[in-house]
């Protein structure tokens, strides 16, 4: 884990409200991952800044318990021409505690890594969470994905 202060910046892609109740969000994340795919939403994100890939979880209803959104998107340099069926949020300048996953994507270890800093004492702000598909994470089978946990 290292902590690091960001400077704002915008996501747009595609969105879900789901919850960790009942393994909803097991079902629900996939889900929108494989929407993204199918759709080729990375090619319809008008001001892409590159082809990194973010996952953003926020709009927690509490905490990691209850419900939130999850959005799947790309950086962008502006929001000019958004399509209707996508939606917008700003990572806020803050401070993260950073952690990264390595291995096998296909095998769940961005969850077990998530299973981790839920059983950490962090002081979480529970506004805007993200990981980062980079060029480290195009092999799915040895990928490297960060973890950005907002902390007060």
């Amino acid at each position: 884990m290292i902590k690091t202060k960001l400077e704002p910046f915008w996501i747009v892609g595609i969105d879900k409200r789901t919850t960790n109740k009942n393994e909803q969000a097991a079902k629900d994340i996939p889900e929108l991952w494989n929407a993204f795919m199918v759709n080729n939403t990375i090619q319809r994100i008008p001001n892409k800044v590159n082809d990194t890939i973010y996952a953003v979880y926020t709009n927690y209803k509490s905490d990691h318990t209850e419900e939130y959104s999850t959005i799947i998107g790309c950086k962008v340099a502006n929001l000019n021409n958004i399509p209707e069926e996508m939606t917008c949020i700003k990572i806020d300048n803050s401070y993260y505690s950073r952690f990264t996953a390595k291995g096998d994507l296909t095998k769940g270890v961005i969850y077990e890594e998530w299973m981790k800093i839920w059983g950490t004492n962090l002081d979480r702000k529970y506004t805007t969470d993200f990981e980062v598909y980079g060029v480290e994470a195009r092999n799915p089978n040895d990928a490297e994905v960060d973890i950005y946990v907002a902390i007060k």
